[in-house]
């Protein structure tokens, strides 16, 4: 596997393909004879869709198993394992980072209202986080 690879749009196109097709990563990679990792940056550039890690889903075992996965639908956040679902969980620095719920609970978030300039926190959350002498009786 070479270290320089172009890619054209035939190329593209192949790979765009491929992954449709729901093949494991390392095997497009044989078929376009670039590492795994090169067919993982591209895919994710490319902005093509995430699919579920065969290790996060068991793997695939045939047989029952792989046809019911197949059927089973989208499962919610609430149904996710806490690993996966805590890994949707939304941060920026221009919104709230109070921390809401239990972390070890798939509810867990952030408030996300947008925050005071120069505090990590809304006006609402600054208000429990910070306080003064006068609010602790040392006046």
């Amino acid at each position: 596997m070479s270290g320089s690879i172009q890619w054209d749009e035939k190329r593209l196109e192949k790979l765009k393909k491929l992954w449709e097709m729901g093949l494991p990563i390392s095997q497009i990679g044989e078929k376009l004879g670039v590492s795994r990792n090169a067919i993982a940056g591209k895919v994710h550039r490319m902005g093509l869709p995430k699919r579920q890690s065969p290790i996060a889903g068991g793997g695939k075992s045939g047989g029952a198993s792989s046809r019911k996965a197949k059927t089973t639908p989208m499962l919610s956040r609430a149904d996710l394992p806490l690993k996966l679902a805590l890994r949707n969980i939304t941060w920026s620095r221009s919104k709230c980072s109070w921390p809401i719920g239990d972390p070890q609970s798939t509810d867990f978030h952030f408030c996300g209202d947008d925050v005071v300039t120069g505090k990590p926190y809304c006006n609402s959350h600054c208000f429990d986080a910070y306080t003064t002498n006068r609010e602790s009786g040392n006046s």
